[in-house]
């Protein structure tokens, strides 16, 4: 019993020791800021720590871990048992939810820096608006930096798209009636001057003929504006592109060609991923009763390549369809499609799925 408790009083004299050792000794080493508002600027919260050594420390440094919080604190040495401050401003602006930064401060005491905690919630008079455009784009917050407009008919026709966005910022935001983008999309902003905490509108018009493709494809554009934060928006549009047939009355797609594959999903197996290409061929045929166009095939990844031997069948012929697909720099279970566009009024847009798993 006598030797445990000569354990027992050694192990607590330890720790005594270690506490009267370390230099800097703060009140609170987190601060919980609670709920605060953006448009009420930056939060500032004062830590203030005792030098519980026997001589002079100096702060040599702190550094936050976010661009968000600016540090200051007591350059001149602090004496023993004297008080010092090191104090954190974080900026809410453009940042709502949930923060949860940190502080490491080093002395000229030791190598044993000292790490000092803020948190909080960032929340805006608006309201829920800025949780409903997560995205930030300079001043403007959206849903989404990518925008999707979805399927557009390859013809000769502008089809509009809407993409609503709020401007954050506390100044106005001028559209310059400029932007950049390819021959076959049109860019407008609706109003040209959008106010702080106010919606606008993004209206696209994307002319599917003039783009002159099939399948999904991606374009940017780039809008011109004054905001301060960022003038210059760029977003990336996504769109798949598919004809667009007029439907048929019974008699005519009676007479229609037909699009047919014997199948239309296959598995590779078990491949290596350092190995060579896998090749799968396809005999497709036209079943209907006017000619058949192939008019484009479209792998899902660069790892796929498709093509086939005729783009042109008369009723009863049949063509090949060849998929090539690459498992270099690729592991795991694998799910890739190609896309055949044909003038099949019923069909126009068939797909080949295949699976592989890369070792």
């Amino acid at each position: 019993m006598k030797r445990i408790g000569v354990v027992v009083l050694v192990w607590v004299s330890w720790i005594v020791v270690a506490q009267q050792a370390k230099p800097l000794r703060f009140s609170e080493e987190t601060f919980d800021f609670g709920t605060i508002m953006e448009e009420d600027g930056p939060a500032t919260h004062t830590f203030v720590l005792t030098n519980t050594s026997n001589r002079p420390v100096t702060i040599l440094s702190v550094k936050p871990s976010c661009g968000c919080t600016t540090p200051e604190w007591t350059r001149e040495p602090i004496m023993p048992g004297k008080t010092g401050i090191v104090k954190a401003q974080y900026d809410p602006k453009d940042r709502p939810g949930f923060f949860h930064k940190s502080l490491t401060v080093t002395t000229d005491f030791d190598s044993q820096p000292i790490t000092l905690y803020i948190k909080g919630q960032v929340q805006s008079r608006s309201g829920s608006a800025y949780t409903e455009y997560p995205a930030i784009h300079g001043s403007w917050r959206l849903r989404s930096l990518a925008i999707n407009l979805g399927k557009i008919f390859r013809k000769d026709e502008w089809t509009l798209r809407s993409v609503e966005f709020i401007n954050a910022g506390d100044k106005p935001v001028n559209f310059a009636g400029k932007v950049d983008a390819p021959e076959w999309i049109q860019v407008d902003v609706q109003p040209r001057t959008v106010q702080p905490a106010q919606r606008g509108e993004i209206k696209i018009k994307y002319n599917g003929l003039k783009r002159g493709l099939y399948g999904f494809h991606s374009d940017k554009i780039v809008i011109h504006t004054d905001d301060e934060r960022l003038p210059l928006k760029e977003f990336t549009l996504y769109v798949t592109l598919e004809d667009y047939f007029v439907p048929p009355t019974p008699e005519e797609l009676a007479k229609a060609p037909q699009l047919r594959l014997p199948v239309y999903l296959f598995d590779f197996g078990t491949v290596n991923g350092a190995g060579k290409a896998l090749t799968r061929e396809i005999t497709f045929s036209n079943t209907g009763k006017s000619n058949l166009e192939i008019r484009a095939v479209q792998g899902n990844c660069t790892c796929v390549q498709a093509s086939t031997d005729k783009t042109f069948l008369k009723p009863g012929e049949t063509g090949l369809l060849t998929i090539t697909f690459n498992p270099e720099d690729r592991r795991g279970l694998q799910n890739k499609s190609v896309v055949i566009y044909s003038n099949d009024p019923q069909n126009p847009v068939q797909r080949v799925t295949f699976t592989a798993t890369v070792n």
